[in-house]
């Protein structure tokens, strides 16, 4: 019988090996989220601390009056960023690439019944390959998004083009700590966590592993300033959110 120690390096080098490249990454990542939609906002709470919803009405607060703007959410998910702004006045289109996700976003409109909110819209589509003209919104918002995208260059100039000049990008997204050893400690309980969660709703701890390994991939929050820097954006920075553990972007779309 495998030892379980080399049984969990083995199933973490597999994954490794699966998100190293676009090639490997774009695949595994649509089957995951296949797999966790259903349980997906269980699982954001759990892995915020609580405070997942109280970070998304920040990201959208920092996008200032929202009443008729256009407003793209990418990679939605089940529609919380989305339905917040349009709560605030934007007319909004949700997009994702699980077609499970779009479906969940449409269905909390019953949540929001009774309170008027602008024109929403979702669809499915890839954020790397985004199926709109060019320079159509006013602002997009991503929550988790930067991370799991397979090309993040890719995924930045998609944004950039679909941005009119002058829009504003905002991201939220969990961060890769620069302390050696808080990013050891994070890991350590997002792996722990992820592993409990995983074998209670899933039967299987492997499948929330993908979430601390795809921040090690990550670049982390300074090195996506220089990327927006480099592809489009003007006076790029970023928010420490829970200390540095998680991140709000924020940055401008350049005039030419």
């Amino acid at each position: 019988m495998l030892d379980p120690r080399n049984r969990y390096a083995r199933s973490v080098a597999r994954l490794r090996e699966s998100i190293a490249t676009p090639a490997g990454k774009a695949p595994y990542v649509r089957r995951l989220f296949a797999t966790v939609a259903d349980r997906y906002d269980l699982i954001t709470r759990w892995l915020s601390f609580g405070q997942d919803r109280h970070w998304k009405r920040q990201l959208v607060g920092n996008a200032g009056p929202l009443h008729g703007r256009r407003l793209l959410d990418v990679a939605c998910g089940t529609g919380d960023i989305a339905w917040l702004a349009a709560a605030g006045g934007a007319t909004v289109t949700g997009l994702d690439i699980t077609p499970r996700m779009i479906e969940l976003a449409r269905a909390k409109k019953a949540v929001h019944d009774g309170h008027e909110t602008a024109p929403t819209a979702f669809l499915v589509g890839d954020m790397c390959a985004l199926p709109i003209p060019d320079g159509s919104f006013d602002i997009v918002t991503t929550g988790y998004g930067l991370r799991n995208v397979p090309d993040l260059t890719q995924a930045i100039r998609e944004i950039a083009r679909v941005l009119r000049p002058g829009g504003l990008f905002l991201s939220l997204d969990f961060n890769r700590p620069a302390n050696a050893f808080v990013r050891t400690a994070y890991h350590g309980y997002l792996s722990a966590v992820g592993a409990a969660l995983g074998w209670t709703l899933h039967r299987d701890p492997d499948t929330y592993r993908y979430i601390p390994e795809s921040i090690r991939a990550y670049p982390g929050a300074p090195a996506v300033v220089h990327l927006l820097e480099a592809h489009g954006f003007t006076g790029a920075r970023w928010r420490r959110v829970l200390g540095g553990l998680m991140a709000i972007h924020e940055a401008t779309r350049a005039e030419s």
